[in-house]
């Protein structure tokens, strides 16, 4: 195998030592939604990343719509953050934050006091969600923000991202995918709105580039991501006519600010629509900064994909979960450890530890 996997990137103003990124993945392993010492030790096992990408951390306290997530809106929070951000730095890593704003995918239960579910409708998404108090409940129906509070809102990213990165964090990730507060702008299911941020093409898309350009402005465009999930149902979304060319015109303005990559959860599948094999090339001739592309990839493909150039870097998301060495792993092209499910969002009996920071790299394994 070729080594492009594992030579170094330059990202805006770092140089990755490698293009395999860690992928956000939540852990509900911050009780009080604060990020503790038990959380900084995970991100430091797994350092060796080019770069990693924390897990969904809510910019306001509205959106904490998962059991035990971490947000990053007061400076108890930022102080988690800065362990996370001194453990990776101290093993020469480098990491971005992923904000993420739950919007209606969420529960009451979930959130601190005064904070309630919102979005951009009144639309409840369909499914259940796990609350700590009473197990699984349906998802509520949301109250729409205001139009003044979509601009107030605007101004909390930009306060988070501030404080990310006075708090150590090399930049952040913007989450506009996987059908959380963002992407319910972008999707007309979610999005009823007869305002300036509903309706058309340009007005569904203009919160999302509004959040863009008020983090750009406070930590700059080299610190700023942003990532997609195109033809995605997750978290009830529909498709819609017109999908590739929305994003298409998404990706020009991004690439318009200039943010230094962007995040594409690669849609294709054997079963999609022909129309989902344009999206991929559509979206790297309109953004060409540093693209990131994430999906289910192993180190055959991920090389593959580096190779024809379609992709800068390649993200993983649950191989990290149980090889905090994953690096080390593909390059010598060792077995990957098989992470335990029942774990991945709750701790098992013995603890917060268990099924997070308790898989051993494989000299360790091999030990014992």
């Amino acid at each position: 195998m070729s080594d492009k996997l594992f030579s170094p990137a330059q990202l805006g103003p770092l140089t990755l030592r490698n293009r395999i990124i860690m992928a956000p993945m939540t852990r509900s392993r911050s009780l009080g939604n604060v990020p503790g010492p038990l959380v900084a030790e995970y991100y430091g096992q797994r350092a060796s990343a080019g770069l990693i990408i924390a897990e969904g951390t809510a910019p306001a306290a509205n959106g904490l719509g998962y059991a035990r997530i971490p947000g990053l809106f007061n400076e108890e929070q930022a102080a988690g953050w800065k362990l996370v951000a001194d453990a990776v730095h101290a093993r020469d890593g480098r990491i971005f934050v992923q904000f993420m704003h739950t919007g209606r995918i969420g529960h009451d239960l979930n959130l601190p006091a005064g904070a309630e579910v919102v979005a951009p409708s009144a639309v409840a998404a369909a499914g259940q969600m796990w609350t700590d108090q009473q197990q699984m409940q349906p998802h509520p129906t949301p109250r729409a923000l205001t139009t003044a509070e979509v601009k107030d809102l605007v101004q909390e990213f930009a306060k988070a991202a501030k404080l990310a990165v006075e708090a150590g964090l090399d930049g952040v990730e913007l989450h506009a995918a996987n059908g959380y507060l963002l992407e319910q702008f972008l999707n007309p299911h979610s999005n009823q709105r007869t305002d300036e941020y509903g309706g058309s093409a340009e007005n569904r898309a203009r919160f999302v580039l509004e959040v863009a350009d008020a983090v750009v402005a406070a930590i700059g465009a080299g610190r700023t991501g942003l990532r997609l999930s195109p033809w995605g149902t997750f978290n009830d979304m529909g498709t819609y006519e017109g999908v590739n060319e929305f994003y298409e015109y998404l990706a020009t303005e991004l690439q318009r600010r200039n943010l230094v990559y962007l995040h594409l959860i690669n849609p294709e599948t054997p079963d999609a629509p022909a129309a989902v094999a344009e999206t991929v090339p559509r979206l790297r001739r309109a953004f060409t900064n540093t693209l990131i592309l994430s999906g289910d990839y192993n180190a055959t493909r991920a090389e593959a994909e580096l190779q024809s150039g379609r992709a800068d870097l390649i993200g993983f998301g649950r191989p990290f979960i149980s090889n905090p060495d994953l690096v080390e792993r593909m390059k010598a092209g060792a077995e990957l450890t098989q992470g335990d499910q029942a774990t991945f969002y709750a701790p098992g009996p013995e603890g917060l530890h268990q099924g997070y920071t308790d898989y051993p790299a494989l000299a360790e394994a091999q030990v014992s």
